[in-house]
């Protein structure tokens, strides 16, 4: 940052406090993560349930025990007698928790973001929700000596006084798929409308979102800037020795090394599970499916032939099975240990799962739709993913030809390199340089983040 008059950027805590970590919720990780290998220092916002005149040497304690809890702020408070009266208009403080290290906080370390400061007002986002339906506006929080970025991961109606606000849009699934989705399409629209029109700058992850937010919105293109993500490198738990490896597939989950196919994700309609269920059945391959990830909205829907069909005349039923939830490091050692993953999304604004599959040497066959196939290039075997025949056919592929994995493995490790960390360290460099520079900023053209060379097939 030209001059380096402050190094500090803020984060939301919205997606961080939930006990089963989201997509954002990687995002905001690795985007902490990222700013610390650039020497900044980081505030976190979060909405938990932490009395503001609680006594100092208190907060800690209920802090952590809130964060605990797996809530984020999106709730409303416990009832009041004055609860129907119209959220305040005017900037609302919020407290600093210290961290002292009386909390032995290692249990919840996966949720835990890089931090230098911990900041938290009861039930703030719900909070920040009901202003915006109140009044229009995004509600304006105060912390002492702010961040002089304040990078908010999700569209929020929040504004930080005295930062330049930065908001990520992941995507336009919402209004792109609007099947796909429970949010209120009135209320989002408007949300994502007053988000371009007030925030000093938008950041997005994909060329796909980006032309999304200018297309539907007609947006100003040089305020709207692609990131792209970072890949985590592969856990050494799930991807050193294949002697251990074969071992915690084994006695974790019964299954053998390259012996399963995976999916793994929300069960939800945008994730295609339903078709691709369908898929497997009919490639009528002796590989077995494993599903893991939590029931989300339209789970029974996904999930109709699986949960209702008949194991007599559909055969291949028996050899899906269902995981919920995982912790990192179990879902890291499925996902080494799988044949192949499966990844047939309707739409992504980029598709995380899918590259850090890639970037651990496990072929993918993703589908066609949003921003995958501008990650995966022809790394990945790519399917229409409406399309439950050409799913069949993919699955029988990637079953029968070890060429074809092997080829794909190689492919997909090469082209996750390009979203590196330090890659992705350099992009964000230059994008907090052109939000602090002003609006002198808004002139300066867009610049694409994806080398030409990887337009395609890795080089």
């Amino acid at each position: 940052m030209t001059g380096e008059p402050r190094r500090r950027v803020g984060l939301d805590g919205f997606n961080l406090a939930i006990a089963r970590g989201t997509g954002v919720a990687t995002y905001a990780r690795n985007l902490s993560a990222a700013l610390r290998g650039m020497g900044r220092e980081i505030d976190v916002l979060y909405g938990l349930n932490v009395p503001p005149r609680a006594p100092r040497q208190l907060r800690e304690t209920l802090f952590f025990s809130e964060l605990g809890e797996g809530r984020s702020g999106d709730e409303p408070p416990k009832a009041r007698a004055w609860s129907w009266l119209p959220p305040s208009p005017w900037p609302q403080e919020l407290v600093e928790t210290p961290v002292t290290g009386r909390v032995i906080r290692s249990a919840l370390a996966a949720r835990l973001p890089a931090f230098d400061r911990l900041f938290t007002r009861p039930s703030l986002f719900h909070a920040a929700a009901r202003h915006f339906r109140s009044y229009g506006r995004f509600m304006t929080v105060r912390v002492p000596d702010p961040p002089a970025v304040m990078h908010w991961t999700y569209p929020l109606p929040l504004r930080l006084e005295g930062a330049r606000n930065l908001y990520t849009l992941h995507d336009l699934v919402p209004l792109r798929l609007p099947f796909t989705s429970l949010d209120n399409r009135r209320d989002y629209h408007r949300l994502i409308r007053t988000c371009l029109a007030t925030a000093d700058h938008i950041c997005t992850v994909s060329e796909t979102s980006r032309q999304d937010i200018i297309d539907l919105f007609g947006a100003d293109p040089v305020r709207v800037t692609n990131t792209y993500q970072a890949v985590s490198a592969p856990d050494p738990e799930s991807s050193g020795d294949p002697v251990r490896l074969a071992h915690r597939l084994r006695t974790l989950f019964g299954l053998e090394p390259g012996g399963y196919f995976l999916f793994f994700g929300a069960i939800e309609p945008k994730k295609n599970v339903g078709r691709l269920i369908e898929a497997y059945l009919l490639a009528d391959v002796a590989t077995p499916l494993v599903l893991a990830g939590p029931r989300a909205w339209k789970a029974d829907a996904e999930l109709r032939l699986l949960e209702g069909g008949d194991a007599g005349a559909l055969k291949g039923l028996g050899r899906i099975r269902r995981l919920d939830y995982l912790p990192a490091d179990y879902l890291g050692s499925l996902v080494r240990g799988a044949r192949a993953v499966l990844f047939p999304s309707l739409y992504e604004g980029f598709g995380l799962p899918m590259l850090e599959a890639m970037a651990g040497g496990v072929p993918v066959m993703a589908g066609a739709g949003g921003a995958l196939p501008e990650v995966a290039g022809e790394a990945a075997l790519l399917v229409n993913p409406y399309d439950v025949q050409a799913m069949a056919q993919a699955i029988r592929r990637l079953d029968s030809d070890a060429g074809l994995r092997a080829g794909l493995a190689a492919a997909g490790a090469l082209r996750a390199q390009a979203f590196s960390m330090a890659a992705y360290q350099s992009r964000l460099g230059d994008l907090h340089e052109q939000v602090l520079a002003g609006p002198a900023s808004a002139r300066r053209p867009h610049r694409s983040w994806l080398p030409t060379s990887l337009s395609g097939a890795p080089t």
